[in-house]
């Protein structure tokens, strides 16, 4: 689960560009009066002190200075603090991630050699001498009294470790651990089945490279060399060149799931902000070849991975293409957003909002080799065009294109048609380069009839109407209505109620029967 840690202070926008800077006296002498005068912002108490860090200043002379923090003497871990003032030296807020003032007497019940005896036990090592050094641990919950003890060592490829490990001072259970040493990313290349040959992000390894991004979380891709269970083994190299763009080299399926997840990552961290499927800055993993002839894909919230099968080489190939790919990791952005229950309507809009953005995915890709369109699956299918049509969703013979009342009885693959169709008319209009798609008649279901003409405003105002209406408004049981209302809200929020964007969400939902 992810944590989530409620700024108590205000969290200040930079309008202009910033740029590190020293810090003239007057702006850290200015900076500390802040601190006091406003500790409502600051959650600045009784034995706080602060050590200057850096100071930015933008072009129009605001200042941005940041502290380290230090109660009676003991580093807070979690602390820090940056002041904000404007041009004019006025108090313009603080950011921090306190949720309270840290106050503690600093009586500790386990004594420095305990502590470290703690840390080694969970993560071995060698402390080279060091003693475990008091502090105050406020990443978590509530701040706590705490041990830092340094832990050296050695990773299995041979990397060297240097582990912050905290050990709570009153009961020494391990809170948290952290190395210092970051994996050098190595910049390696690959031939995909599906999208060509694109580059790769790795990690160096003492013998050579694995399919590991450490610019994305760590993010990495497994063969599970046709097994059903475990996790597989993570796909290394000697040379950094990895596939042949056939099926005959088991590493080009896996080029194509991570350069899929690196994408994904890409377009929802340039795009929304989004750091991670969780938004904690942690990547995702890929399991590719997974069983004997298996024709599917999935994400599975218990691993926290995506899982590809290679098809049966009859109606599938490997089901690694790049919308997949966006597809199956968005199902773990709704899972920690929304968390629409899989079941009924808003299972349909489960499956939508995966299709929606695993289309955005393919489109932010600009890849030519796989260039951005409204089916889904158009590159692993062998016998048919496509898996989903977006624009007329009917097209596969079982989803509807229109909301009726019986839509919440269909499988959620189906059930998705009408969303797919309202961002298709959203982003698109109904006469679009990709073709022409039909409205609904009131009485229409899998098939629409209509001829009313929208114009679309976009995909990318589209995606961030769908984005904010999926992890501000939505919940699990959101259905069609309360999709509209959802984006109806966040289109106001972005556009402005009466905005051309949200009378084009409200008109796209009536064109689907949903009003």
């Amino acid at each position: 689960m992810q944590k989530i840690y409620k700024r108590s202070a205000l969290v200040i926008a930079l309008a202009a560009l910033s740029t590190a800077t020293l810090a003239a006296p007057a702006d850290e002498s200015r900076a500390r009066g802040h601190i006091e005068s406003f500790s409502g912002y600051t959650l600045h108490g009784n034995g706080h002190a602060y050590g200057l860090r850096d100071v930015v200043t933008d072009a129009d002379g605001s200042t941005h200075v940041r502290f380290d923090r230090t109660v009676r003497g003991l580093r807070v871990i979690g602390g820090d603090l940056v002041v904000h003032s404007d041009r004019h030296g006025n108090f313009k807020g603080a950011s921090h991630t306190l949720r309270h003032v840290v106050d503690t007497d600093g009586n500790a019940r386990i004594n420095p050699p305990a502590a470290v005896r703690a840390a080694l036990a969970a993560h071995p090592g060698d402390t080279q001498g060091k003693s475990a050094e008091k502090v105050i641990y406020a990443r978590g919950a509530a701040p706590v009294l705490a041990y830092e003890v340094m832990v050296y060592g050695e990773r299995a490829d041979g990397t060297p470790s240097e582990k912050h490990v905290i050990v709570d001072a009153l009961n020494g259970a391990v809170l948290e651990a952290w190395d210092d040493i970051h994996d050098a990313a190595a910049s390696g290349t690959g031939k995909s089945l599906f999208s060509g040959s694109v580059a790769l992000t790795t990690n160096s390894l003492s013998s050579g490279f694995e399919m590991r991004d450490p610019a994305r979380g760590g993010t990495y891709t497994t063969n599970m060399n046709k097994k059903t269970s475990g996790n597989g083994s993570v796909f290394t190299d000697a040379d950094n060149v990895w596939g042949n763009g056939t099926t005959s080299d088991l590493a080009s399926a896996a080029v194509d799931a991570q350069y899929g997840t690196a994408v994904t990552w890409d377009y929802y961290k340039n795009t929304h902000g989004r750091s991670g499927i969780a938004n904690d800055g942690k990547g995702a993993f890929n399991r590719v070849h997974y069983g004997r002839n298996y024709a599917n894909a999935f994400w599975s919230d218990s691993c926290f991975c995506m899982t590809y099968g290679d098809g049966d080489g009859t109606s599938l190939r490997p089901l690694v293409s790049l919308d997949v790919a966006g597809h199956e990791m968005t199902h773990g952005v709704t899972s920690r957003t929304a968390n629409l229950t899989y079941s009924g309507e808003s299972g349909g809009l489960n499956e939508a909002t995966s299709d929606i953005f695993g289309t955005l995915v393919e489109f932010h890709a600009a890849n030519s080799s796989d260039a951005g369109d409204y089916l889904i699956g158009e590159k692993v299918m062998i016998k048919s065009a496509f898996l989903r049509n977006m624009m007329q969703p009917n097209k596969d013979g079982a989803s509807a294109d229109c909301w009726y009342s019986g839509l919440g009885s269909l499988d959620v693959h189906y059930s998705s048609g009408p969303a797919n169709h309202w961002f298709f008319m959203l982003a698109e209009g109904t006469n679009s380069s990709f073709g022409t798609s039909k409205t609904c008649n009131a009485g229409d279901t899998k098939a629409a009839t209509g001829s009313a003409s929208l114009a679309g405003i976009g995909r990318d105002k589209a995606g961030k109407i769908w984005y904010r209406a999926l992890t501000v408004y939505m919940t699990s049981a959101t259905n069609y209505a309360g999709a509209r209302t959802a984006s109806l809200n966040a289109a106001t929020d972005l556009y402005g109620a009466g905005s051309a964007e949200y009378n084009a969400v409200n008109a796209a939902w009536a064109a689907v029967n949903v009003r």
